[in-house]
C-alpha cells in the first residue's frame, strides 16, 4: 500500500469520530436550548397541556437522552433532518433548495480570495521592500481589519445605490441568465472574500520570501533560468504548504460569513434560511442547517489534506 493511500485512508477514518462528535455536540446544544419543539410546533395556537404531552410522547421527546441520540443518528443516516415546525415540510428539502446558492457564494468567494492572494502575495515577495510590496502590505492590513459585513454595506452604497452598476440584492439563477447571476453574486462574493484574501496575501508573501532566500533559487537563476519560471515552477509550489493550512481554516469563516452576507443581500441560501428559522423559532431547521454546514467544513478540510499530498512530496514520502 502506497504512502498516499495510507494517508488518505487515515484521514477518512478520522472523519467518522469527528462527524459523530459534531452530531453529538449539535444534538446536546439543541436539546438543552430554551426552544421547546412541542411549543414551536403549536406556535400561533393555544395547545392544551395534554396536546403538548401527546406531541412529545408521539415524537419520542420523553425518551432518555441516549435513546433519542441513537434515533437521531439513525435518522441522519437515512437523510432525515427532521420536519419544520412552521411549514411542516422536511428540513432536508429546504436545505437541498438553499444549499446550492451557499455553495456558489462560498466557492466563488474562495476562488476570488485565492486569485487575489496569489497575485498580491507573489508580487509583494518579488518586489520585496519596494513600493509594490509596501502598497500591497498596507492594503492587506486594511483588508484584514475590515469586517465583511462593513465591506458589503459600502459596496451596496457606492456600487449599487450611487452608481447602479450592480443590484442591491436578490438572486438570479445561472440557468436563467449567466450575466444576471454574475451581477447578483459579484458584490456578495467580493465582500465575503476580501478579508480572507488579505490574510492569505500576507501569508503567501512570507512563504514566497522564505523560498526566494534559499540556495536552490539562486542556483536556478544563476544557471540562466528566467526568474518568473523559477517562481512559477519551483518557488510557488514549495511555498503553498503554509497558505493551504490557513485556507482550510478560513473556509469555516467563508461558510459562517455567508450567513451575514446572504442576509444583507437577500440571497435565499443557507444563511438566510437559518436566520429566518431562529427568528421564527424553528429548531429543526436551525439544527439541519448547522449540521450541514459543519459537515461541509469537515469535507472541505479533507480536500485540503489531499492538496497537501499534491504540493508536499515529503508528506507523501512519509
Amino acid at each position: 500500500m502506497t504512502a498516499v493511500v495510507r494517508i488518505l485512508l487515515r484521514r477518512i477514518a478520522l472523519l467518522v469520530p469527528l462527524t459523530l462528535g459534531i452530531v453529538l455536540f449539535v444534538f446536546l446544544v439543541m436539546r438543552f436550548s430554551d426552544v421547546d419543539p412541542a411549543s414551536a410546533f403549536f406556535q400561533g395556537a393555544n395547545p392544551t397541556p395534554r396536546q403538548l404531552h401527546d406531541f412529545r410522547e408521539h415524537n419520542g421527546l420523553l425518551d432518555p437522552l441516549p435513546v433519542r441520540y441513537v434515533r437521531f443518528v439513525g435518522d441522519l443516516l437515512h437523510g432525515d433532518l427532521g420536519t419544520s415546525a412552521l411549514t411542516r415540510a422536511p428540513v432536508a428539502d429546504q436545505v437541498t433548495t438553499a444549499l446550492p446558492l451557499t455553495l456558489q457564494l462560498t466557492f466563488l468567494g474562495l476562488a476570488i480570495a485565492v486569485v487575489l492572494a496569489l497575485a498580491g502575495g507573489v508580487t509583494a515577495a518579488v518586489y520585496r521592500d519596494r513600493i509594490p510590496d509596501q502598497v500591497i502590505r498596507v492594503v492587506s492590513l486594511v483588508g484584514v481589519a475590515a469586517p465583511g459585513f462593513w465591506l458589503a454595506l459600502l459596496m451596496i452604497q457606492y456600487l449599487a445605490v450611487d452608481r447602479g452598476w450592480f443590484p442591491t440584492g436578490g438572486y438570479v439563477n445561472p440557468a436563467d441568465s449567466v450575466t444576471g447571476w454574475l451581477r447578483t453574486m459579484a458584490l456578495p462574493a467580493f465582500a465575503l472574500s476580501l478579508p480572507v484574501a488579505a490574510q492569505l496575501t500576507r501569508i503567501v508573501r512570507t512563504s514566497v520570501v522564505e523560498e526566494l532566500d534559499k540556495d536552490y533559487v539562486r542556483t536556478a537563476v544563476g544557471s540562466g533560468l528566467p526568474p518568473w519560471v523559477v517562481v512559477g515552477r519551483n518557488v510557488l509550489r514549495n511555498a503553498l504548504v503554509n497558505p493551504l493550512t490557513v485556507l482550510g481554516l478560513r473556509v469555516g469563516y467563508l461558510l459562517g460569513g455567508a450567513v451575514v452576507i446572504e442576509t444583507i443581500f437577500s440571497l435565499p441560501g443557507m444563511g438566510k434560511l437559518m436566520i429566518d428559522a431562529v427568528q421564527n423559532g424553528d429548531p429543526a431547521v436551525v439544527q439541519g442547517v448547522v449540521l450541514t454546514t459543519a459537515t461541509g467544513f469537515v469535507v472541505v478540510n479533507l480536500v485540503i489534506d489531499l492538496l497537501y499530498l499534491l504540493v508536499n512530496p515529503r508528506l507523501r514520502a512519509g
